[in-house]
């Protein structure tokens, strides 16, 4: 495409953009006259963000971006491709494009380009319910992250946003917890809509319960985007419920157990989440107990569970073999000897309880200061 052609195709562009873009347009050619390649790929970036240039953005990076693709920022260069592939007919359409966008990018001084590109084919293929090419995609975008020492965030958030909806869709409800609260930790939470918050927050505390392998909701609780569980009123159970399980509360359980039936995937797995609040009890029961008292009977366990007395054995073993403590089983006697608990995060009345037992460690030392002064004073006259 010549310069004449290049004018041309601007001019017609111009013409079909809404009133507020077409001062950009018109930018456009005077920049790439310059070949100022950078002012125009962020020009083009801004242009492209704006909601008005939509059905324009796909023919403005065949026609216009591709002519000089090489020379600018190779990761620009892979958004603005994504913003055009919004604007294909369909799935195949689209990852079609977004390939031969990756193989464009596949150089050796832009492979954080090309891992962007990967993960983008990556989402395609996800949306067509294409689970084995998605985690090929991947997969290789992985290997090819662990290779760099840093990378844009915007890099590291879409690979761990992707494999989350991966995870998500296999039901692999650990590994998509994780992964959501990796992008998370990549983006601006301010960023999102209040119905995106809403929804990661309303997903991520329904895979924490649900997970066979996260038993400490620790870095959820802590987290800002659950307060978006405290904009509607049909959310807050929720909310309240992972706290429940966090303090051990099975009162408040019991209380809440009316709204976990009405979540098919919470009461599809309601006895799960039984056998978990008892093991939230058991920690929370230790924990409460000075490291010097943990000797702690079968019954004693029971009446602080509710758990029926036949399956106190098989519940402490459970928590053993998950590393929520750490300990010996007396089969004979029915003592549990716990020397260790898994570190948790506390509410107000944990810490109240920490700081009570703090003040009694504090006595025990002084008192056995004392004594030592007591029995000792011959010697310390001496």
């Amino acid at each position: 495409m010549n310069a004449d052609t290049i004018s041309d195709f601007l001019a017609d562009q111009r013409d079909a953009a809404p009133e507020e873009l077409q001062p950009l347009v018109l930018e456009f050619e005077t920049l790439w006259e310059r070949k100022l390649w950078h002012q125009l790929t962020n020009l083009l970036l801004e242009f492209f963000s704006h909601p008005g240039s939509e059905p324009q953005r796909l023919q403005f990076y065949q026609q216009f971006i591709s002519k000089f693709a090489d020379k600018i920022n190779q990761l620009k260069l892979v958004d603005l491709a994504l913003k055009a592939a919004t604007q294909c007919k369909d799935n195949n359409e689209r990852v079609a494009f977004m390939n031969a966008v990756a193989t464009k990018v596949d150089h050796e001084d832009s492979q954080d380009a090309l891992v962007f590109a990967t993960i983008a084919v990556a989402r395609v293929r996800l949306d067509m319910e294409d689970l084995d090419a998605a985690r090929k995609s991947l997969d290789r975008a992985e290997r090819i992250l662990d290779g760099f020492d840093s990378v844009e965030n915007v890099v590291h958030a879409a690979f761990y946003d992707t494999n989350a909806l991966y995870f998500q869709a296999k039901a692999d409800f650990g590994s998509y917890y994780r992964n959501a609260l990796l992008y998370l930790a990549c983006i601006d939470i301010k960023s999102l809509s209040p119905a995106e918050l809403r929804s990661r927050a309303y997903d991520l505390s329904i895979a924490a319960l649900v997970s066979t392998s996260i038993y400490n909701f620790g870095e959820l609780l802590l987290h800002p985007i659950l307060d978006a569980l405290n904009q509607q009123e049909s959310d807050k159970w929720l909310r309240e419920l992972l706290f429940a399980f966090n303090r051990g509360d099975l009162a408040a359980y019991d209380v809440l157990a009316g709204h976990v039936q009405s979540n098919p995937l919470l009461a599809k797995h309601s006895r799960q989440l039984r056998e978990k609040i008892y093991l939230a009890a058991l920690t929370e029961a230790v924990f409460r107990r000075p490291p010097h008292d943990r000797a702690m009977t079968f019954d004693t366990i029971a009446a602080e569970t509710k758990v029926h007395p036949d399956e106190i054995e098989h519940l402490i073993m459970k928590a053993l073999s998950l590393g929520l403590l750490r300990g010996t089983i007396d089969q004979v006697d029915e003592v549990a000897h716990i020397n260790w608990v898994q570190p948790k995060v506390l509410d107000k009345k944990q810490i109240e309880n920490m700081r009570l037992r703090l003040k009694e460690w504090d006595s025990s030392v002084n008192q056995l200061g004392n004594w030592i002064e007591t029995v000792g004073q011959d010697v310390w006259t001496a």
